[in-house]
């Protein structure tokens, strides 16, 4: 299958079947062990930005979440849909940085989950996403954030984004970051990279 999706998703689609296995292979709640303890109780609104395929809509679904899976990339999003057929789970076809659909929708959520997705953006569109986000966040809401630094997958669109621009960014926008946790771990065990940890509160 070509990788025709938007920018940032290249390798995504002629890879889903191994990353399928990769993603679905580690639990939800091990990979969000550091920010669990920030969502607010169920049901909240729940919107997961390249939700991939559908692990963490998945498991904040299975915790009483009604989540809003957004997901660019059409072979991933369509096993997810089949591995995760959870009715409070909503599936959406669109993109980072504008994510036109879901501003048109004019909703807000309580919660706007970014899992390994800011890193794919360039410096011009993350200035352009992040008004977005802030948009789609109702007041009080929680925005939770993981960026990747290391070698970049060949094939793959990556930047290396330091965690204060990010929350720099942010606060332009009306987002206090909360938790700032730098470095951390690779689940996948891969030599040479680390994931910043952030999360904001609007």
């Amino acid at each position: 299958m070509p990788d025709n999706g938007p920018r940032g998703t290249e390798g995504y689609a002629s890879e889903a079947d191994a990353l399928v296995r990769q993603y679905e292979s580690l639990p939800f709640a091990d990979v969000h062990r550091h920010v669990l303890h920030l969502l607010p109780r169920p049901p909240a609104r729940v919107l997961d930005i390249g939700s991939g395929t559908g692990r963490d809509a998945a498991g904040l679904a299975d915790l009483g979440h009604l989540v809003t899976a957004v997901e660019p990339t059409a072979a991933l999003r369509l096993r997810a849909k089949h591995l995760h057929p959870s009715p409070r789970i909503d599936w959406v076809d669109d993109s980072l940085p504008d994510l036109r659909l879901l501003a048109a929708r004019e909703h807000t959520f309580d919660v706007v989950m970014l899992t390994a997705v800011w890193m794919h953006l360039d410096a011009i569109e993350r200035v352009r996403a992040m008004p977005v986000i802030a948009g789609l966040l109702r007041s009080g809401g929680l925005m939770m954030l993981t960026q990747r630094h290391g070698p970049v997958p060949a094939g793959r669109r990556m930047f290396d984004v330091p965690a204060s621009e990010t929350i720099a960014l942010a606060e332009t926008h009306g987002l206090t970051c909360i938790q700032r946790l730098e470095g951390g771990d690779s689940h996948f065990n891969r030599p040479g990279v680390t994931w910043d940890r952030l999360a904001f509160r609007r």
